[in-house]
């Protein structure tokens, strides 16, 4: 009998809590970049490609319960439960400002042409940032109808998408007027929300729901019935011919967009997946679950091999400072090392 393939993930080990939160920078001239949430408090940066482990931003004194890069992958921001947001850079791993707030902070989003910072959580209210005046007060807008879960920039920073944590429905802010102009109706509340690499498709998931959305006329293009509560959901950037989804049966579902079939089922989380996310290459993606570990799936070729492969290279450093990544693995890798916090470079194989 013919034996089974399967997909081989990398496994990231690291972090020692639940990984919440996964975010893939667009591609720069370093590669592409990976940076995870948990509720061990440190955010974790990693070649988007491979996994390795490149370092750990250390300032949190709480679970964090989102992450984001901006276009460039120089800064990195954090929001927590210690009542914060953090601005890092990416390169050395310093924190570059504290964003203090009265309660949880669940989520945070860069504007696209990275001038302004977005944050939201269980105050009730979104906070705007001036990146280039991050001493000034931020503008508030405070008529959102419940604890903010997940918040996101659209119509080249016109417009914030929000969802809220007991609610539901996608709420769609004009930035400029602070008021709600559209509300994306759903029956649950949304736990993920997703704008397209090209703008084209807002990809949300609501109790066992799939849904996209047109993001210029906000009419409901497809909605699937998924087997399982979905907490995460992402669409392939590159065709946009197949979505993830990711909840509480453990397991990692791959399905054709047009249809709703699914084309692979990937099994090795011990616990619900929390997030799940394309690379902006489209040839991967990842997932983050209950279980403290972060898989990277390849989404091309299969392996006859039903085992994980861990990651050659975990987080060395146990105690989580920031340090230089070491090793490489798939290809050969030369360390821009920026006071022992290190962007890799790939060398080009031509």
């Amino acid at each position: 009998m013919e034996k089974k393939k399967v997909v081989v993930p990398l496994v990231c080990h690291g972090h020692s809590r639940p990984v919440v939160d996964l975010f893939y920078s667009p591609v720069t001239p370093d590669g592409y970049f990976l940076i995870s949430a948990s509720k061990d408090s440190h955010p974790m940066l990693r070649n988007g490609e491979t996994g390795d482990w490149i370092g750990t931003f250390e300032g949190h004194k709480g679970a964090v319960w989102s992450c984001c890069l901006d276009t460039n992958a120089l800064r990195a921001a954090s929001g927590s439960a210690d009542f914060s947001a953090k601005i890092w850079d990416a390169l050395t791993g310093d924190e570059l400002h504290s964003f203090e707030h009265k309660h949880i902070v669940r989520a945070c989003s860069f504007s696209e042409d990275m001038k302004m910072l977005v944050t939201g959580g269980m105050e009730k209210l979104l906070r705007i940032y001036d990146l280039n005046r991050p001493d000034a007060s931020p503008r508030e807008i405070d008529k959102s109808p419940g604890s903010v879960r997940t918040v996101t920039w659209l119509h080249s920073d016109q417009t914030i998408l929000s969802s809220c944590t007991d609610l539901g429905g996608v709420r769609l802010w004009d930035v400029r007027s602070g008021k709600i102009v559209q509300t994306l109706e759903t029956k649950a509340p949304v736990t993920s929300a997703e704008v397209s690499r090209d703008g084209r498709y807002i990809t949300t998931a609501d109790g066992s729901s799939v849904k996209f959305w047109d993001a210029n006329h906000f009419g409901l293009v497809k909605s699937y019935e998924m087997p399982c509560i979905i907490e995460s959901a992402s669409l392939d950037p590159k065709n946009g011919n197949r979505f993830i989804a990711g909840g509480e049966d453990m397991w990692v579902h791959l399905f054709d967009f047009y249809t709703g079939q699914e084309i692979a089922c990937n099994k090795g989380h011990h616990g619900p997946v929390h997030c799940v996310r394309f690379s902006p290459v489209g040839e991967s993606y990842a997932s983050g679950s209950e279980d403290g570990t972060i898989r990277i799936w390849q989404a091309g070729p299969v392996s006859d091999d039903a085992d994980s492969a861990p990651n050659p290279n975990p987080n060395p450093n146990p105690n989580g400072k920031v340090a230089k990544s070491g090793g490489s693995t798939v290809v050969s890798e030369i360390s821009q090392k920026i006071e022992g916090f290190s962007i890799q470079k790939e060398k080009d194989e031509s």
